[in-house]
């Protein structure tokens, strides 16, 4: 898959997946929004532009990303791991997303639901599964 920010300077290339997560956590709605819709590669990402690149520690184990220039989220990542969540907007080529997990479900507002059925994760949830230590 082939993705870029909304000004072109950082270009993502990350193996092909057709699974789409979305977090409902504080942080994530705060940061864009809304829910965080991503991507999940757990190796294989080559990013472009790196130098246009701002990064932000927003935990302990994990790090936000945004373009420079344009402000477009680029991805989270779980810094023990290297795995990375990688907005599912910057990739605009007809690649088939299907959202099948959502994250932080019980702190997910009542505003908005989405239709299809997915796994679904509380804040607990999550933090066993994928919090070091």
């Amino acid at each position: 898959m082939k993705g870029t920010c909304l000004c072109g300077a950082v270009s993502i290339t990350a193996p092909d997946t057709t699974r789409m997560n979305a977090c409902h956590c504080g942080m994530c709605r705060r940061w864009g929004g809304g829910p965080l819709l991503t991507v999940h590669c757990e190796s294989g990402v080559h990013i472009e532009g790196t130098d246009r690149i701002i990064v932000y520690r927003s935990s302990e184990w994990a790090e936000r990303a945004f373009c420079a220039t344009c402000g477009s989220h680029l991805y989270y990542r779980l810094i023990p791991t290297g795995e990375y969540a990688l907005c599912a907007g910057l990739f605009q080529d007809g690649t088939p997303f299907r959202l099948e997990e959502q994250i932080f479900i019980d702190r997910k507002p009542e505003g908005y639901t989405f239709a299809n059925q997915t796994e679904n994760l509380t804040e607990a949830e999550v933090f066993a599964r994928y919090a070091p230590g």
